[in-house]
């Protein structure tokens, strides 16, 4: 089966989806979700039969927009469909506040009306993430990054009785649109430059020098002004906390890690095009070497004093993107000789072990969402006594963000910090050593929380219930934090 088929099959899956949602008397519509998650299970597992066409015989010429064999999209692939498998299934256990806080259905209506699109969009956005991990053209960059955004503006102002979420839909539209527009020039100037929309094409002219300097680091300087706005880089990060925070709950869930993951697979191949250039590549390097600071700096000092929990994770994420740019500003340039270990395995398994540990952490927010009103960490005294499941879940996944040995979040800085030693980037290295470091006090207040405050006078404290299904899934994660921490081969291995 050819791997195109694999985003084939999600679209379907959506269109499914939908034509059930709209012809089929559904009782709940928390079927539609339990519906798409098999279907992503599915095609998870197709993910590992698929086989790379041969160009010469395929008669479609859309597919010569498609990155063929790249095993690293593959990969990318698996990130984005176990995603939008942990959201939908945060998306059912979020399914009452989303009832809640919708317009009121009309007389006569399901009383879940407008839940059904609610699960079907991150399948949507699931299928544009795909094609953005395999997009080797400036055109297919574009329309499968503008595809997962658009489907993300619907889903960050969902709850349209709810004024939180209302404003960080106003501030994610007119701020992705300002991005787009980078985007777009920065694009159409590269294009001008090079004469070619296809990524190896503009590659090897940037690589022969027979361009205009300055030109070619304008068109970089654009580009990375929109691809910092989508991977929530310094200083145009300032969406993330007030969008993080309106959202629902599974919506930034799935913003902080599939859109994160696909968002670095597109810069990375956009940045190895700029760094392929003698004239520049230094260049390149000192700029992604500046906003790597700027973001730890600015995500790290931020997250200190927050007391909501998602605002936390917001600037949090700010923080790991930092983490990310290390890696990224630690490629060897043109003419040096790369290591077997390189910036691209160092992101995916960073990205890899941030999807266990930040999803867990938001699986536990959905499940005591339902039983604490607010989202400040002070709602999360004495959690120990009524979930101790729960609180050993969080304290796994804080554990893991912060960077403690043992998990997958302290090989992934590790692996990061090696990159930079490697490259001699010791300025850069010691901001990540001074970000790691407050990392473990802004994550462990929470721990401390959860198992040394008491519950805050007249608070709810009766047991929080788990479903089977998340349980699952929480446990899972929680072995495959500790797995890959330990032996790091088996997510090296899924490359």
């Amino acid at each position: 089966m050819p791997v195109y088929t694999l985003e084939i099959l999600v679209v379907a899956l959506g269109f499914v989806m939908l034509m059930v949602d709209a012809f089929v008397k559904l009782e709940d519509k928390r079927s539609l979700a339990w519906l798409g998650v098999l279907g992503l299970v599915i095609v998870f597992g197709l993910l590992f039969l698929v086989r790379w066409p041969d160009l010469g015989d395929d008669p479609s010429p859309f597919w010569q927009f498609y990155a063929h064999g790249d095993s690293l999209s593959l990969f990318f692939k698996g990130i984005a469909i176990l995603s939008t498998i942990l959201v939908l299934l945060m998306a059912t256990e979020f399914s009452s506040v989303v009832v809640d806080l919708t317009a009121r259905p009309e007389e006569g209506a399901h009383p879940q009306g407008g839940l059904g699109e609610f699960f079907t969009l991150p399948v949507f956005a699931c299928a544009g993430l795909m094609w953005m991990a395999s997009a080797n053209n400036l055109v297919s960059i574009f329309v499968s990054l503008e595809f997962v955004t658009i489907t993300f503006y619907v889903l960050v102002a969902y709850l349209r009785r709810n004024v939180g979420s209302l404003e960080a839909g106003v501030k994610y539209l007119v701020l992705g649109a300002l991005s787009t527009g980078f985007l777009v020039y920065g694009f159409a100037w590269l294009f001008g430059l090079t004469g070619s929309m296809d990524l190896a094409e503009i590659k090897v002219a940037l690589a022969s020098g027979d361009v205009n300097e300055t030109a070619a680091l304008f068109a970089f300087a654009l580009i990375l002004v929109a691809m910092a706005f989508k991977v929530g880089a310094a200083p145009f990060h300032l969406w993330i906390p007030d969008v993080y925070q309106g959202a629902p709950t599974p919506v930034t869930a799935f913003l902080s890690v599939a859109s994160k993951a696909a968002g670095f697979i597109v810069s990375l191949r956009l940045a190895a095009v700029f760094l392929g250039c003698e004239l520049i590549a230094d260049k390149v390097i000192l700029v992604l070497t500046v906003v790597a600071i700027l973001t730890l700096v600015f995500g790290n000092l931020t997250a200190l004093p927050q007391r909501n929990f998602k605002r936390l994770l917001a600037y949090s994420s700010v923080a790991h993107a930092g983490f990310l740019l290390m890696a990224l500003a630690s490629a060897p340039v043109a003419g040096e000789a790369g290591s077997r270990f390189n910036p691209a395995s160092a992101i995916a398994f960073y990205l890899g072990a941030y999807l266990l540990m930040t999803l867990l952490a938001f699986l536990v927010m959905t499940v005591t969402r339902q039983k604490i009103a607010g989202e400040e960490i002070d709602s999360y005294r004495g959690l120990a006594k009524r979930s101790p499941f729960l609180a050993g879940a969080l304290l796994v996944a804080m554990a893991s963000l912060a960077g403690i040995p043992l998990t997958a979040g302290f090989l992934g800085k590790l692996f990061v910090f090696h990159l930079a030693i490697q490259q001699g980037q010791w300025i850069l290295l010691a901001f990540g050593i001074l970000g790691a470091a407050a990392g473990f006090y802004y994550y462990l207040k929470i721990a401390a929380a959860m198992y040394f405050e008491k519950p805050e006078e007249g608070a709810d404290t009766s047991a929080l219930t788990i479903t089977i299904p998340v349980r699952v899934a929480m446990v899972l994660l929680i072995v495959g934090i500790f797995a890959a921490g330990i032996h790091p081969g088996l997510l090296f291995a899924l490359m």
